[in-house]
């Protein structure tokens, strides 16, 4: 690593993350020379960035409370395996001033900016007073302490409704509530206070003026310690779901070249306003309050400071492809105080960015997310596109951590080019295992309003189900057939006499096998063999049409339907006469997984108690019903905290509480009963 004369060099670096961000840093690290160390839990103890590293050490437990977040067990990672320098990447520790400071008075190089820095930039109140100060445009808003909630609803008032509740520390959407009227304040306060004390270990929560359409527009900044303060341009980041980022693109569509250029100036302002080192970013809400005028034509619009971000940012590769800058490499010789060696003009743009967020997720089901083993996870080779993965074939994705599987970024020399390529490869992309939410980036990324630019913070939540658009019923047939070939064409590999007959011979004149699929996605699929080999297939109750197998190695099948022909990649599981097994298949653009029951049915105690069960795997944060209570359908009956998101598990009837099987604090697996519950009788029922 060659610095400047004076500079203090990293020689091995402590990267305190997970998943991709490790990987990524470590990537960074290894082009400079420096040697990195690993930490993990003992649910990543597989993880793929773990074995890139030159050393690992482990954290017990699997909570990030337990290990990611223990600053102690970092610190003492690092002393212990010689390390000089902690990166902390992004989400974690990432934006603890105290945790900055402990490394540091550790006698360990902080890979960000100046502990007082964080401080003043990770309440967002205070935030807003600093940046306001230096002429930096804020909404109006108030903090909400104490308990009184006549207090906050004063506040409230005089701020208006709509209203958005935060939580002044930590980010990613976690501790936010929109609030349309006044009835639903304490709720949404309490629920915010919740989730950002289980998320950042501050509860602080404050209120400020929702702006219903308009953009997320964020500014990249970059300062060293002699002063100077750059940005890299910005990135639009309003294609939205429940606050939590889904796509982010550079240039913005939507913001005029005057515009932006202010928001630039108001970024390094802000920066400044701290004595900024290190990257970082500015964000701001960009008012676009009529969807009818063309993206960017609205040289007056106005904007408003949102936060600092005093860390690497997730959506951090848009830049890096619009720009060419390496800005993680750029963080690390930065913590080492070597200056900058770049102006303002010497920082460009070239062509357009999109990125999307693979995450484990399932849309259909809610957007709950998943978790599991990938049993395939095979991205294709798309010119222009880069994926950044923590994840390979055979990974685990943890119920315990963000569901991110891959960031998916395309450029292009025009936005057009970069969305088709970014389509490319989420279409070309093969993943099993886990439920994605590809099939929803791949909708939105079709949306006629997503592809012209009119992109505002209201798009996504507005419809979020119009992006969760199943298969066509044509496409699920001919998986169903796929599915039901490729399980056949495994058990004759199989079948110890099989060298005794070809596979088309048959004895009599014609055989029949029917294979039922049952589950979310259920088809009946007959294939009928005469003795000549000549085989048709009906899905259900349609017409037969003839079918052909060309060939099936294991895993790819070349299938010709009613003369058309497709191949398709398939994963058949092991068959057991006592469990159901699963195929999966992958054509046409889309995955599918096909059920196939047990051949012996499960004994009569399988039958789970009566009631709601946890969705995911998770730590259950709030219980509002107790045994005897009445329910009405729809109302909450236990709140479940996973993967740094609350889920409501709600009544799907009226009924009564029988038992609650939880209490605060619980943590629970996947379809685990929560609460027992007894229809009420209908009023009209017969006696």
């Amino acid at each position: 690593m060659t610095l400047s004369p004076g500079r203090t060099p990293i020689r091995r670096l402590l990267v305190a993350n997970r998943g991709e961000i490790a990987r990524r840093i470590i990537r960074a690290a290894r082009g400079l020379g420096i040697e990195t160390v690993g930490v993990f839990s003992d649910a990543d103890a597989d993880a793929r960035y773990v074995g890139e590293c030159d050393l690992a050490v482990r954290l017990p437990g699997t909570s990030a409370a337990d290990t990611y977040l223990d600053v102690v067990a970092v610190v003492a990672a690092a002393k212990r395996t010689g390390a000089d320098a902690v990166h902390p990447g992004y989400g974690f520790l990432a934006e603890n001033a105290d945790a900055a400071q402990a490394v540091l008075d550790a006698g360990l190089v902080w890979v960000g900016p100046r502990p007082d820095a964080m401080r003043a930039m990770a309440s967002k109140l205070a935030a807003k007073q600093i940046v306001a100060a230096a002429g930096v445009p804020v909404l109006p808003g108030a903090r909400l302490d104490g308990d009184d909630t006549q207090i906050w609803a004063k506040a409230a008032a005089e701020i208006g409704y709509p209203l958005l509740v935060k939580a002044s520390a930590g980010g990613g959407g976690r501790g936010m509530r929109v609030v349309d009227d006044p009835d639903a304040l304490t709720d949404a306060v309490q629920a915010a206070r919740r989730e950002a004390g289980a998320a950042f270990g501050d509860a602080t929560v404050y209120a400020e003026r929702y702006v219903r359409r308009g953009r997320h527009v964020e500014v990249q900044v970059v300062g060293d310690h002699a002063g100077t303060v750059l940005h890299a341009f910005e990135r639009e980041c309003s294609l939205q779901r429940r606050h939590q980022k889904i796509l982010e693109e550079s240039p913005s569509p939507g913001a005029h070249p005057d515009v932006l250029a202010r928001m630039y100036q108001a970024a390094v302002a802000a920066a400044r306003a701290v004595d900024y080192t290190s990257l970082g970013t500015v964000e701001f809400l960009l008012d676009d309050p009529d969807p009818t005028t063309e993206p960017g034509t609205d040289a007056q619009a106005r904007f408003y400071f949102l936060e600092m971000n005093t860390r690497l940012q997730v959506e951090h590769p848009v830049t890096e492809m619009i720009t060419g800058l390496d800005l993680v490499a750029t963080q690390l010789l930065l913590a080492t105080g070597e200056p900058l060696h770049v102006t303002q003009d010497d920082v460009s743009v070239s062509g357009h960015a999109v990125e999307v967020r693979l995450v484990a997720e399932n849309p259909a089901a809610g957007w709950v997310p998943s978790s599991g083993r990938l049993l395939r996870f095979e991205p294709p080779d798309v010119p222009g596109v880069r994926w950044d993965s923590g994840v390979v074939t055979g990974s685990t994705v943890p119920a315990y951590y963000d569901s991110l599987i891959a960031k998916v970024i395309a450029h292009g020399s025009t936005r057009t080019q970069a969305l088709d390529r970014l389509r490319a490869a989420l279409s070309g992309l093969r993943v099993h295992g886990v439920a994605t939410n590809r099939e929803a980036l791949l909708a939105i990324l079709d949306d006629a309003d997503v592809r012209v630019g009119r992109t505002t913070i209201d798009v996504l939540e507005a419809r979020a189900d119009s992006f969760v658009t199943p298969p066509s019923t044509d496409l699920l047939d001919r998986h169903a057939v796929t599915a039901a070939l490729a399980a056949r064409a495994e058990r004759e590999t199989r079948r110890p006499t099989r060298a005794l007959a070809p596979t088309g011979w048959r004895s009599m004149a014609e055989t029949v096998e029917t294979v039922i699929f049952g589950g979310d996605v259920a088809r009946r699929v007959t294939l009928r063999t005469g003795r000549t080999g000549t085989t048709t297939v009906a899905v259900d109750d349609a017409t037969p049409v003839e079918v052909h197998t060309h060939s099936w190695d294991g895993e790819i099948l070349d299938v010709e339907l009613d003369g058309v022909r497709r191949p398709a990649r398939v994963l058949v599981g092991e068959e057991r006469d006592d469990a159901e097994r699963t195929i999966h298949v992958f054509a046409d653009g889309h995955a599918s997984a096909w059920t196939e029951p047990a051949r012996l049915p499960a004994g009569e105690g399988s039958e789970s108690a009566r009631g709601p069960s946890s969705p995911v795997p998770g730590t259950i944060v709030a219980v509002h019903v107790n045994p005897g209570d009445v329910v009405a359908a729809g109302d909450p009956l236990v709140v479940l905290e996973a993967m740094k998101m609350e889920h409501r598990i709600t009544a799907d009837a009226d009924a009564s509480v029988v038992e609650v099987v939880v209490a605060v604090g619980d943590a629970v697996d996947a379809h685990e009963v929560l609460v027992v519950l007894e229809p009420l009788a209908s009023e009209n029922q017969e006696s």
